[in-house]
């Protein structure tokens, strides 16, 4: 017997508004997965982007370390240099000056610096020209002076002259000029 003039239908536990649900809830279950993924990459290429940071600031330290051993090292060198070009410079006048002092008269041969003296080697026309023209110098600026003389066959007289600086009248001499500069720079401030 039939009550209803209509077919049944199949009666289902999905219905619209239950798919409508469900969709809804995957959508936004995807959509949180796709957001934790998305963040938890970002997470990891930060964390890589912060090592390498943390590295290059720690290579930049050494980097800067190092620069400032070559600045150091460069500054010696400048200062050394500035030194020995100051020092060459002294050689240089010392040397003209010493040139200077030698008359006309008297021919060198050779010059030989010491450290604490100067040893010439030389021609002259006889002892009273070495004497007076060349020694006498030669014995305002060293405290020793040594001559010998050898004959040429030309007549003239080939001699060797040793010269040295006593090292304590060295100090005690600059010691002296210090002493005399102080005592002159105080009387000009007076």
């Amino acid at each position: 017997m039939k009550y209803s003039y209509t077919k049944p239908r199949k009666k289902s536990a999905f219905t619209p508004e239950l798919k409508l649900a469900i969709t809804f809830f995957m959508m936004t279950l995807a959509m949180l997965f796709l957001t934790y993924t998305f963040l938890f990459f970002k997470d990891f290429s930060f964390q890589s982007q912060k090592a390498e940071m943390i590295q290059k600031r720690f290579d930049l330290g050494e980097a800067i370390e190092d620069m400032k051993t070559e600045i150091a090292f460069i500054n010696k060198e400048s200062l050394l240099g500035e030194r020995v070009m100051t020092q060459n410079s002294v050689l240089k006048d010392s040397i003209a000056n010493l040139f200077d002092l030698i008359p006309q008269r008297i021919t060198l041969s050779e010059a030989s610096l010491l450290e604490n003296g100067l040893i010439l080697h030389g021609i002259t026309p006889n002892k009273d020209v070495y004497n007076f023209m060349l020694q006498a110098p030669l014995r305002s600026i060293f405290h020793k002076t040594y001559s010998s003389f050898y004959p040429l066959s030309n007549g003239w007289l080939r001699f060797v002259s040793t010269n040295y600086i006593e090292d304590d009248h060295l100090e005690t001499s600059m010691r002296d000029v210090g002493q005399e500069k102080i005592a002159q720079e105080s009387e000009d401030e007076n």
